[in-house]
């Protein structure tokens, strides 16, 4: 059976098993009932999954939200017949928060089926992705493939990487690799830096009746927070990587937590900013976090994402291959992608030498009530990987 054909005849499996996926909310802390469905899809295809939890005391990792017991990786070998290169299939299995139901037009964990969509959090950002690399394993297992191709559904890429890392740390190094974020067929080239800090703006609580003898930490964050946003400024305006060259804000100082006082008649006595920013791919850390707390005054807890960036140059081979997979599904050009946030790419690029780049499905709203991802392009994808691991592998 050739590659297309086999895609096809994997095609109900598939949905069914995005569906299963999407009813499941892996949120931080909660992968492992999704990461159990990904390793029994594993093994009907004839593979001998591995779960393990994660290590976070390896190169390239973040600082930890919380402990990895009973939150597994899942990774598998699709043995080649040897003398081909090799390559990893990476996603990851943790979604963000659905927050808001009630902003929702759909179940977020219901995976309904409308208009040729499905929608429910992280049906794109990336079940959906998961889903399609795993059917591209399923048709490869009878490709005869000279080199190896290696599966990993991960946790914690929406907040720290560190399970990406931890298995650069634990798996055989491999000659490239391929994530399916939901980037609407596009290939990654560059990806921000990206850092995670926590702020804490003292006050003075009182009730609210001796109001004008305390100080509101909730008020007092209002400019910490201008602050925040005077120094993404300033950031923007200055000269940046050719990646970033024409993007008109590439760099975001996200507030993404403002949480301040538990009662209306209580003067606040602290109040918490979490922010997120945005670098480039060149940006020494340490600098960009000095600059930071210097810039806003108060307390900074720098935990979660302490992620570089990277950029990637079009004539890699890597790239050559992907292209013509595309081109032989979609009769059009790859198009490229400088993408303002971060991905488990990193693990590989950065610390690993490896060529990585993300290719994925049509999707939308991510991080977002109604999430969404078009199922149509969720088999084109599938098919896509298929034949960029068969060219590359044989």
């Amino acid at each position: 059976m050739d590659l297309r054909s086999a895609v096809d005849a994997g095609w109900n499996r598939q949905l069914a098993l995005l569906k299963e996926l999407v009813r499941v909310p892996s949120t931080l802390g909660n992968e492992l009932a999704a990461q159990e469905l990904v390793a029994e899809e594993l093994r009907s295809i004839g593979l001998q999954p591995q779960l393990w939890d994660v290590n976070p005391d390896v190169p390239g990792a973040s600082p930890p939200l919380m402990g990895y017991a009973g939150r597994p990786n899942v990774t598998a070998r699709l043995a080649g017949l040897g003398g081909g290169r090799s390559l990893t299939f990476n996603g990851h299995i943790d979604v963000v928060p659905a927050t808001l139901e009630h902003r929702w037009s759909y179940d977020p964990w219901g995976a309904e089926i409308d208009g040729g969509r499905m929608y429910g959090r992280g049906a794109a950002d990336m079940k959906a992705g998961v889903v399609a690399m795993l059917g591209a394993v399923r048709a490869l297992s009878e490709a005869g493939l000279r080199g190896d191709v290696f599966v990993e559904t991960v946790v914690e890429e929406e907040c720290t990487g560190n399970g990406a890392a931890a298995c650069r740390a634990r798996c055989p190094r491999t000659d490239a690799a391929l994530i399916p974020e939901p980037f609407n067929h596009a290939a990654l080239e560059a990806q921000v830096g990206v850092l995670w800090a926590r702020l804490t703006v003292h006050g003075k609580a009182a009730h609210a009746e001796r109001a004008d003898q305390a100080i509101n930490a909730a008020l007092a964050a209002m400019p910490v927070i201008e602050r925040i946003k005077a120094l993404e400024a300033e950031v923007n305006a200055e000269p940046r990587s050719r990646w970033f060259a024409d993007h008109a804000h590439p760099f975001n100082y996200n507030v993404g937590v403002l949480q301040a006082g538990d009662w209306a008649s209580s003067v606040p006595e602290e109040c918490i900013v979490e922010v997120r920013l945005g670098v480039d791919v060149d940006a020494d850390l340490d600098e960009v976090m000095s600059r930071f707390e210097a810039a806003v005054r108060v307390p900074v807890e720098w935990r979660g994402f302490r992620a570089h960036g990277f950029g990637l140059e079009r004539s890699l081979p890597l790239f050559d291959v992907l292209g013509r997979a595309h081109a032989l599904v979609h009769d059009d050009e790859l198009e490229w992608l400088a993408f303002t946030g971060t991905t488990d790419a990193r693990a590989f690029v950065v610390h690993e030498g490896v060529p990585a780049t993300c290719y994925g499905p049509i999707g939308g709203n991510l991080h977002a009530p109604d999430e969404w991802v078009d199922l149509e392009s969720v088999r084109a994808t599938t098919l896509v990987l298929a034949l960029a691991a068969a060219e590359w592998c044989a």
